[in-house]
């Protein structure tokens, strides 16, 4: 209830006004008690008129201030800073309730906060975004009441802020490090495969204890009278790209994100470790025509470049064409270079009107085709208790069997490829380009 725009009455008017009424109705069989009733009224109501007096002393006693992150990450946990300035004279209390992007559907930002006079008070929450983009923020609603609590003023806030919503850059740094990591051992982490040993020659060194002994110059050792060990490094310079199909197959969601945003973070996370291993990164997106072509580089600056091309990647929901895939490369990429190909593969028939394509960009490249196995498909694969479940139970192990399939069709004309949930994909990407890397195979 409210009697104005700007003022509502709180809870404890409503407490006070039932207990009243309870009074007055025992009132009725105790008369002695009318006389407090009415006098609780009037005290109830001269309440209501104090706190309305006190609450409307100032024009603009509220002030807040909206920190947002400048580029926040999608699929990650990001927050929302707020900060509430009174310039009452006395105490208050209050809630915020800040219109977030209505996209994000939060409906759990009410915030509580008490502000003594003069005083800015913090009021942070938590925004996990679930689509990339720009998204504007709307008002600050802020309601204020005095320690007597009865009556509310609103303020209600302006405040142009927008949210810029990329990849996930938690997701990069943090699978950076632990794939350069010396050694990752912390529980409930998963391990991320490292370089081994390279056979790209660097210098000779002094040989000390723990190193391979495999790698012990002995025509050194003999000259310089005291063991002498080659050191390698790692091959450098190889181009890498991240091919992503954005067509409509990528656009089933799950977890919130769509498997085009899983793709998406994991080519950013991907390409960080390929340009921090001095290989070159690039990036292809197509759909049903072509779209990004950023050629691959190590240059400082093309891990921003991969970023912001990544930011509006979306989805027409038109099937995406192979044919005019085959034709970018072959006008993009003039030698041979390892892809990551993210796509999705529902039937071995979807999967063969591609096959020659792939076929002939295997022939050219190193190609490890990434599909999607469909968890909600694995997770009714349990005993059937009704003829319900049987059905559902035999309908989800041909699905799976199908995407068996697809994995062994690739194969069978030695295409790499790697079937996984969408949640295992940036590791297991990474893991593959470094097991790649390691063996020389490109």
């Amino acid at each position: 209830m409210k009697f104005s725009f700007n003022i509502f009455l709180e809870n404890r008017f409503f407490y006070i006004l039932s207990a009243l009424i309870g009074l007055y109705v025992t009132g009725y069989f105790m008369p002695f008690l009318i006389p407090f009733v009415h006098l609780g009224l009037w005290i109830l109501l001269l309440g209501v008129f104090v706190e309305m007096i006190l609450l409307y002393s100032r024009k603009s006693a509220i002030s807040v201030g909206r920190q947002v992150p400048e580029k926040m990450s999608n699929g990650d946990v990001n927050r929302i800073q707020l900060s509430v300035f009174s310039l009452y004279g006395f105490a208050v209390s209050g809630t915020v309730l800040d219109e977030a992007p209505y996209v994000f559907q939060l409906r759990s930002n009410r915030l509580s906060f008490k502000a003594g006079p003069g005083e800015t008070v913090r009021c942070d929450y938590l925004l996990n975004p679930v689509q990339r983009g720009r998204f504007a923020f709307g008002a600050v609603n802020i309601f204020v009441h005095s320690p007597l609590g009865l009556v509310n003023r609103r303020f209600r806030i302006e405040s142009k802020d927008y949210a810029h919503v990329y990849p996930s850059l938690i997701q990069m740094h943090k699978y950076g490090f632990m794939a350069l990591a010396a050694k990752q051992a912390t529980p409930g982490l998963k391990k991320v495969r490292r370089i081994g040993h390279t056979m790209e020659f660097d210098q000779i060194r002094d040989y000390v204890r723990g190193d391979d002994y495999r790698s012990i110059n002995w025509k050194a050792t003999a000259r310089r009278q005291k063991l002498m060990r080659n050191q390698y490094q790692d091959e450098r310079s190889q181009d890498i790209y991240c091919v992503i199909d954005s067509g409509r197959n990528m656009k089933m969601p799950f977890k919130q994100l769509s498997l085009l945003d899983y793709a998406i973070n994991a080519s950013l996370a991907l390409a960080n470790i390929i340009i921090r291993k001095d290989d070159k990164a690039g990036l292809i997106t197509f759909d049903h025509k072509p779209g990004v072509a950023l050629p691959a580089s190590n240059r400082p600056g093309q891990l921003n470049q991969i970023l912001h091309r990544l930011y509006d990647i979306q989805t027409d929901f038109l099937e995406a064409d192979f044919e005019k895939l085959y034709a970018l490369l072959n006008r993009q990429i003039k030698h041979r270079s390892l892809l990551m190909l993210f796509t999705n593969f529902e039937s071995v028939t979807a999967l063969k009107r591609q096959l020659p394509i792939l076929r002939k960009i295997n022939q050219r490249h190193l190609l490890v085709v990434i599909f999607f196995r469909n968890e909600a498909m694995e997770a009714l694969i349990r005993p059937a208790k009704h003829a319900r479940d049987i059905y559902l139970k035999t309908m989800a192990e041909k699905m799976i069997f199908e995407k068996q399939r697809i994995s062994a069709e690739l194969g069978r004309y030695g295409i790499q490829n790697m079937r996984l949930l969408p949640q295992e994909l940036t590791v297991a990407s990474i893991n593959r380009y470094l097991k790649i890397k390691s063996q020389r195979s490109l």
